[in-house]
């Protein structure tokens, strides 16, 4: 019963236009910041090491080196602060979560990249 009456809070909240992605996936996070009165669009690009949650409570994390340091950001799936998601390239992977990409630097963080199927691209 109680997992019905969850259902229905959550269902209006739900993003219906999010794309499919994986672990691996290099993306584009489009996010929406506020400085001062204005808003505008900042975009994290970087690899999904980890999913987890589900329903509203889902969540992402996505990793990228700056400056030779590495920066993580936790984001919620269905926030109204994310404008979109772009999935740049695909990567083959063999593990639900990637957390030894943190122990690696330089060409080791690289995956090898997930063909896709169809010739007119």
């Amino acid at each position: 019963m109680s997992q019905q009456i969850l259902e229905l809070v959550e269902k209006p909240v739900l993003k219906t236009e999010i794309p499919s992605f994986a672990i691996g996936d290099t993306v584009d996070v489009h996010t929406k910041i506020l400085e001062g009165d204005k808003e505008r669009i900042q975009i994290f690009t970087g690899v999904v090491i980890a999913r987890s949650g589900s329903g509203s409570r889902e969540m992402f994390t996505v990793r990228r080196i700056v400056a030779n340091e590495g920066v993580e950001r936790k984001f919620p799936l269905h926030s109204p602060k994310i404008e979109k998601i772009e999935v740049v390239r695909s990567g083959v992977v063999r593990r639900a979560k990637l957390y030894f990409l943190r122990d690696r630097v330089g060409k080791a963080v690289r995956l090898k990249e997930r063909r896709r199927d169809g010739g007119a691209e």
